[in-house]
């Protein structure tokens, strides 16, 4: 059965901004890579299962491209600062986890995909530029592993190479 839900952000709107602590408790804001940087924002339903450990997985492989002087990543899920705590020490994951455990989900839902049936956030994929312009937005559903590659592309053309294409997963 179809849930209704919120939309999001779309590609050119301006990206909803959010403070969320990451693993180490640190408070992370979208506002600090303003003017300096692309965001490759990642939510994912849960830590510790399957999808979800395979596709940040991934995102760990493929790390030079994700984060560096031009591009940061960031991945939030509901789970606690707590639980990614133990998710990355045990999976060796070194970029942010955000908890957006309380209030509960409200940056997915900010984002268009909080899945209030299930109470996580489904998958999503965003790139916002420097300016805080979403330049790619993707929306999946919790058992779906997502094509990296349209991500890939979408960090290329907020670098100025050739442009990517949003698209939505349903």
């Amino acid at each position: 059965m179809a849930v209704a839900r919120s939309s999001g952000p779309q590609v050119g709107d301006p990206a909803p901004e959010f403070a969320l602590k990451d693993q180490n408790n640190q408070l992370v804001r979208l506002a600090d890579f303003r003017g300096h940087k692309t965001v490759l924002l990642v939510f994912y339903p849960l830590a510790f299962t399957g999808t979800c450990r395979g596709e940040l997985a991934e995102i760990q492989r493929r790390l030079p491209e994700y984060h560096g002087d031009a591009v940061h990543t960031l991945t939030v899920s509901v789970d606690s600062v707590y639980s990614h705590k133990v998710f990355c020490t045990q999976e060796g994951f070194d970029f942010p986890m955000l908890a957006d455990f309380w209030p509960h989900g409200e940056v997915a839902r900010s984002y268009g995909v909080f899945n209030p049936v299930a109470g996580f956030a489904d998958r999503g994929t965003f790139v916002i530029d420097p300016a805080g312009v979403v330049r790619f937005a993707e929306h999946a559903d919790p058992g779906a592993t997502r094509d990296q590659a349209p991500w890939r592309a979408a960090l290329a053309a907020a670098a100025g190479e050739p442009a990517g294409e949003a698209r939505a997963v349903s």
